[in-house]
């Protein structure tokens, strides 16, 4: 089969073509400078398209290549006629994939559907690690399940992984800039290389990963009626995720862009970094939902050694290019394409392996409750049943106790005023085995910290320097919260001294209601109440993705 790279002397458009190479495939690499293409062809033992690409487009069917690759980017900076080459490819009756990362290029290639499919052509955009691979995971660990909470996506690169310029530039144009994520079924605002999270791949590979933008994040529910779909990426060396997270934070302030002498110069810097690290990354994909009404996470874990993780994105071309006819004509995204066994089929001869895993996935109160959490009344489990991320809106009564320790502690723990119809958000964030409460009065903020009690029927919450631990009764259809045992600054606290609470959640007309009630020790009196009632912000996967649309 013949093939022509774009871009083909660049880091991943040279693994591409060394793949193709090794399958026996006749290879063209080219580009923009016709010296760089001939040079990097003649160390792979391929051949070089020797004229301009920009100069002289059509250069690029001389060979007659079945298959054009671009590997060039960055894509979102291809400017007004950013579909030229996929026009071209349909007219000259040529396959097309690309390794495009950009939300916004990867969907609009759908407008060349009807071009593509009277040609007989493909035109596949995102045909890398992100959509191509990632879609086609998740799609088969979903495979089963009765609904899908979350799909969560984490590549790490090893710091000894190679990175070429155009890797640097479309790394940092997203950094800091706005997008939506979905997140418990509705959009919410989210900068590029914020929300740091830890993953743990294997035993000796755990490293942090922060938020960023690609095709999956809006791409994936057209495939899967998911709640929650989230991606992050992470570099090994802290020094270069701490440069990209200031980066961030001043693009909160003033957003700008970087000019191309500082990509140059940030490109030196990360390979003057390359000697430092390790060439081992991995891949993580993982779908939580239900199986049977029991919460289940699948995971497929990609861990790449020997500096073999930079061929990840070359995968979908290497597997398109062996089975041409498992891909139907048209133009789309690279969503599920491939069935995954054929993506693990084109790791051969590589440093890669992949396992899947699959274990239950139960929430903080449903472990906490154990047989008790059935009897929940079902608006008190939705609202514990969150995966990942999810809102709840509503109103409350709020009462303030008047005594100066109810004052002092309501201060300290920063509890809402007194309001007879507060407006209220509680919004619930999964981490690992714990959740963060957010509570917004009118607002006002005040959060808690809620982990796992080591006593069964029990759990935790932090509000700074405090922590209690609550007993979790359940008792006329209603689940009460009283106080067991408290710590400050880890120092056990006795008895008199800690805060009485009569609260209780439960379910009335269809929402879920709450009578928190707290009172200060030492017979300070009340500190605080508020009662009322919650519903569910988010919305189904299919409204979601109309509201985006």
């Amino acid at each position: 089969m013949n093939v022509v790279i774009v871009g083909g002397y660049g880091v991943f458009g040279s693994l591409i073509a060394r793949l193709l190479m090794r399958d026996g495939h006749n290879v063209w690499l080219a580009g923009r400078t016709p010296h760089k293409a001939l040079s990097v062809a003649k160390d792979l033992g391929a051949l070089a398209i020797e004229r301009n690409v920009d100069a002289s487009p059509n250069a690029l069917f001389d060979p007659k290549p079945d298959i054009l690759v671009d590997a060039a980017g960055p894509f979102q900076q291809y400017g007004a006629d950013c579909y030229r080459i996929p026009k071209m490819c349909i007219e000259a009756q040529c396959h097309y994939l690309d390794l495009s990362d950009a939300s916004e290029f990867t969907k609009g290639i759908s407008q060349l559907d009807a071009a593509a499919r009277a040609a007989g052509v493909f035109v596949l955009s995102g045909a890398s690690s992100v959509p191509g691979v990632s879609s086609s995971v998740a799609t088969d660990l979903a495979v089963g399940f009765d609904s899908v909470d979350l799909i969560d996506t984490v590549i790490l690169p090893g710091n000894k992984a190679p990175r070429g310029r155009s890797v640097i530039e479309s790394i940092t144009g997203g950094v800091g800039h706005e997008f939506k994520v979905l997140r418990g079924g509705k959009w919410r605002p989210i900068a590029g290389w914020t929300d740091k999270r830890f993953y743990r791949l294997s035993r000796n590979l755990k490293r942090p990963a922060y938020a960023i933008d690609v095709p999956d994040l809006k791409l994936l529910l057209e495939k899967i009626a998911a709640q929650s779909v989230t991606f992050r990426a992470g570099l090994e060396l802290g020094i270069m995720n701490a440069a990209l997270s200031l980066l961030a934070r001043a693009r909160r302030f003033a957003p700008f862009k970087l000019p191309s002498n500082a990509i140059s110069l940030l490109h030196a810097i990360s390979k003057a970094l390359f000697p430092f690290g390790s060439d081992r990354g991995g891949m993580q994909v993982s779908v939580v939902g239900t199986v049977n009404g029991s919460p289940v996470l699948r995971q497929w874990t990609l861990i790449a050694e020997k500096g073999d993780g930079p061929f990840v994105p070359a995968l979908i071309c290497r597997a398109v290019a062996r089975q041409p006819d498992l891909v139907k004509p048209g133009a789309r995204a690279c969503l599920a394409e491939l069935p995954r066994d054929a993506i693990e089929c084109a790791m051969s001869g590589l440093a890669i392996t992949t396992q899947v895993t699959m274990q239950d996935h139960p929430t903080l109160f449903a472990a906490a409750l154990r047989d008790r959490w059935d009897k929940l009344p079902n608006e008190v489990r939705a609202l514990h049943s969150v995966q990942d991320l999810s809102s709840f809106s509503g109103t409350a009564a709020v009462t303030r106790g008047s005594s100066l320790i109810a004052r002092v502690a309501a201060w300290c723990f920063g509890f809402p005023q007194e309001s007879p119809n507060a407006k209220i958000t509680i919004t619930k964030t999964r981490v690992g085995k714990s959740e963060i409460w957010e509570r917004n009065f009118d607002g006002k903020l005040f959060r808690s910290h809620c982990s796992p009690s080591p006593s069964a029927y029990r759990y935790r919450e932090r509000f700074g320097p405090f922590k209690f631990e609550q007993d979790l009764p359940v008792a006329d259809d209603s689940l009460h919260l009283p106080v067991r045992r408290g710590w400050f600054l880890g120092v056990p606290l006795p008895s008199f001294l800690l805060p009485r609470s009569e609260s209780r959640e439960y379910g009335k007309n269809g929402k879920f209601h709450f009578d928190v009630s707290l009172s200060a020790p030492l017979g300070g009196g009340l500190i605080v109440r508020y009662r009322g009632s919650l519903s569910p912000d988010g919305q189904s996967s299919s409204e979601a993705q109309g509201e985006l649309t």
